[in-house]
């Protein structure tokens, strides 16, 4: 359920993705990323053509780094690679489908 992936993508490989991706950055031990993620889940759910992929944050890995990522959960919305929108700690799922409506 909180299945962050160890840092696996590159900025250059994240600038390279076509279509609509949603970011996750955030770690498994975080209260206020468990808290959050029922309604991340609710809102990606109803949106199954959108990528979603949840990175593993922390002290010194470079992909939060380089989005400029504070708190977390940070969703990063991406469209072909570029950033259209950002959240940051969202507890309700209308926050989340308010965010993935900019690529809708």
């Amino acid at each position: 359920m909180f299945d962050y992936a160890e840092e696996t993508f590159t900025l250059e490989q994240i600038s390279e993705l076509s279509g609509n991706t949603l970011l996750e950055f955030g770690a498994p031990w975080c209260g206020h990323c468990q808290a959050a993620n029922p309604a991340i889940n609710e809102a990606v759910t109803e949106h199954s053509k959108l990528r979603h992929i949840k990175i593993y944050d922390g002290k010194g890995k470079p992909l939060g780094r380089a989005f400029k990522v504070k708190l977390w959960p940070t969703l990063i919305l991406l469209q072909d690679g570029n950033e259209v929108g950002r959240l940051v700690r969202p507890l309700r799922s209308d926050e989340v489908r308010q965010l993935v409506s900019k690529i809708s």
